[in-house]
């Protein structure tokens, strides 16, 4: 049997208390929209498409330097609402993020300038707005406070494992360089941390594929 996937009404919570105004224009202009594993999803210059309300699939929201250092914020998968696609309706948003389609994602669009129009005249979709916000700025805290007070190896060790949790299992088929860019470091680094981490047996180790051999030892290390 096959899964069965969200509809809109299933991303708003309190869709029956909604204008049934609102409800038809939310069912008439949110359309679905199909994206590739590998595209960009750009906020630069408040380039703006709209909110993301995902349907299947998994997005991850990264900031990247100049100097092409990435970092990723946190990610976003299905029933997940992307706000920052909708930049350019959140003026005081001051920052740059890109979205990267990390698997194939169906997405429902909820145009900007009835997004804007409705978080005005409905105060249920303007307070879940702003539950919304909180809840990815409470993401973006978490994460920089991760940058800061953790040590490598344990964010290596919690990477993996939120990984293999992702995609219920073990064998992880990720290179050194995805793992360097998803924790902001140099793909050197993640190299040598890999292979301490194989030395001590807790994973194995071949070309494109993390084998995770002890869990238990790497769930430590991550809360550590």
């Amino acid at each position: 049997m096959s899964q069965i996937k969200p509809a809109l009404r299933d991303f708003f919570p309190f869709w029956d208390k909604l204008e049934p105004e609102h409800q038809k224009e939310l069912t008439k202009y949110c359309g679905l929209q199909h994206f590739r594993k590998g595209d960009t999803i750009e906020t630069k210059d408040r380039q703006c498409m709209g909110l993301l309300l995902i349907q299947t699939g998994q997005l991850r929201a990264l900031i990247l330097s100049e100097g092409g250092k990435e970092i990723t914020l946190y990610r976003l998968y299905e029933l997940d609402i992307c706000l920052f696609s909708a930049a350019c309706i959140m003026r005081n948003i001051q920052f740059d993020l890109q979205i990267e389609v990390e698997a194939d994602t169906d997405a429902f669009v909820l145009p900007p300038v009835l997004y804007d129009r409705l978080s005005k005249e409905s105060a249920l979709m303007a307070n879940y707005t702003n539950e919304l916000m909180a809840s990815r700025f409470s993401n973006v805290m978490w994460t920089l406070e991760q940058i800061l007070f953790k040590s490598l190896d344990s964010r290596l060790a919690g990477a993996l494992l939120e990984r293999a949790a992702d995609e219920n299992t073990a064998e992880l088929h990720v290179t050194h360089e995805w793992l360097a860019r998803d924790l902001g470091t140099a793909r050197e680094v993640i190299t040598r941390m890999l292979k301490y981490f194989r030395d001590e047996g807790w994973i194995a180790l071949s070309r494109g594929c993390v084998h995770l051999l002890n869990e238990k030892k790497l769930r430590e290390i991550a809360n550590q």
